[in-house]
């Protein structure tokens, strides 16, 4: 006797049932309607990149998790976002690219980080982005939200909101308050503040500001709350003698200005200034969007305008705007909160049991007419039972089940079965196709 080899998947990897595939399947599918509904072109960059090419931006954390490894000469790295091959394509096929480049890419990236509750190794990423050649109109803002919109009302996760900033403004009014040289530090930690709350950040702040005044001038800034124009108004009234500052307001009221105008409901949108998001080449508009009811979620579609991706790549100026959904990541949660359930073990329609002593020529003659209906099909073989066969046919979910046997076959009928009510009718084989359609339509 060999030595059996456990079977395991390496910590970090999620591996599905196919009840549970299916499930993620008509999400990701769901996801990817939406994008090619608003444009977006479909994208596929290889998984593997040459490390310099990744890592031109990287560094810190990001350089730690990349898995990179060597192939005769080659220093290779595999993708951990899928924004950086974006980069690299947009350059290398600059000439022919037709702008505004509109691109979506759902795809699987890779990070060597320490496996947890909602973080993997590997996982999927749903991106869209729009890249400019020189300039972007600021109404491609907007159409990101309204994608959001689509695609979570389509969804029907429960309530949701998306979250809306600008990081000029941030940016001009830390500048107001002489804080430029450690703005970054503190978008970061302003970026935190749904997960560890007001006070943790203040102290926070804290460590890097020695100035309570100006901390809670930070903290009452990003807390300004009321209706969209009500903080547009009120960031106005605050008078603030910035050049980024008022510029990032324009940009911020024009965007809610679109958004409208896209008609996406105004309960579904808000202006939020603690949005900054941690990635420092965000430089304008940025996103967040949670579940109203499942705040612990945090955020489950985010993103941002860009001013310029290929900067490690080409002399080429080509600002863009997009979000990203870690599919991965959301659909371990969504199944963990019981807001979505598996109801489907099966994708056929229906299912045919041949008897022993029947002539396949005539079950498959059945199957082929039934699929080139664009009815999805499958036949249980075998020398098992009748019994046994609609015992299979019950624990896959399928609703409908042709039986046939030798009376059937000299009869030219079909025998089908509603597994939901169990029961059973005879049909004409020259019917059948158009009946089975009515039912299953």
């Amino acid at each position: 006797m060999k030595n059996k080899i456990q079977p395991k998947t390496l910590p970090g990897f999620m591996e599905l049932l196919p009840s549970e595939q299916i499930l993620f399947n008509n999400i990701y599918d769901t996801i990817k309607r939406v994008y090619e509904k608003f444009g977006f072109l479909p994208l596929d960059t290889p998984v593997i990149e040459y490390s310099n090419i990744l890592l031109a931006k990287a560094g810190g954390e990001t350089e730690k998790q990349i898995y990179r490894f060597n192939k005769g000469d080659n220093d290779l790295s595999l993708r951990f976002d899928l924004t950086v091959p974006l980069s690299r394509y947009v350059s290398q096929h600059f000439q022919d690219i037709t702008f505004p480049f509109k691109r979506y890419q759902m795809s699987k990236v890779f990070r060597g980080e320490r496996p947890q509750k909602g973080r993997y190794r590997e996982f999927y990423q749903c991106d869209i982005d729009i890249i400019g050649n020189q300039t972007l109109p600021l109404i491609y803002d907007a159409e990101m939200p309204a994608v959001i919109y689509e695609i979570f009302k389509t969804l029907s996760f429960g309530p949701f909101i998306i979250r809306i900033n600008n990081r000029k403004i941030l940016n001009g009014f830390f500048d107001s308050l002489n804080l430029t040289d450690i703005k970054t530090d503190i978008l970061r930690i302003i970026d935190k503040i749904d997960k560890i709350g007001k006070e943790e950040v203040k102290k926070e702040l804290k460590k890097i500001i020695d100035d309570d005044n100006c901390i809670n001038s930070i903290i009452n800034f990003i807390t300004i709350d009321g209706s969209n124009y009500d903080i547009i108004n009120s960031l106005r009234k605050l008078n603030i003698d910035n050049e980024e500052y008022n510029c990032g307001l324009n940009e911020l009221e024009e965007v809610i200005k679109y958004i409208k105008l896209y008609q996406v409901e105004e309960e579904y949108y808000k202006i939020d200034l603690t949005i900054a998001r941690g990635l420092d080449y965000y430089t304008g508009t940025v996103y967040e969007t949670n579940l109203k009811e499942y705040p612990n979620l945090g955020s489950i579609c985010s993103g941002g305008r860009y001013d310029n991706l290929t900067e490690y790549y080409t002399d080429e100026k080509l600002p863009g705007v997009g979000i990203s959904i870690g599919l991965t990541r959301l659909f371990s949660q969504l199944l963990q909160e019981n807001i979505i359930s598996i109801n489907k073990k099966s994708l056929i329609d229906i299912l045919i049991i041949p008897m022993d002593d029947v002539d396949y020529s005539y079950v498959l003659n059945l199957a082929k007419k039934l699929r080139d209906n664009d009815i999805k099909t499958d036949i249980c073989y075998g020398n098992k039972s009748l019994k046994h066969k609609m015992k299979y046919a019950s624990k896959i979910n399928v609703k409908y089940v042709a039986i046939i046997g030798t009376d059937e076959v000299n009869n030219e009928t079909v025998m089908l079965k509603d597994m939901t009510n169990s029961t059973q009718q005879e049909y004409k084989l020259s019917d059948f196709v158009d009946k089975l359609l009515t039912l299953i339509s």
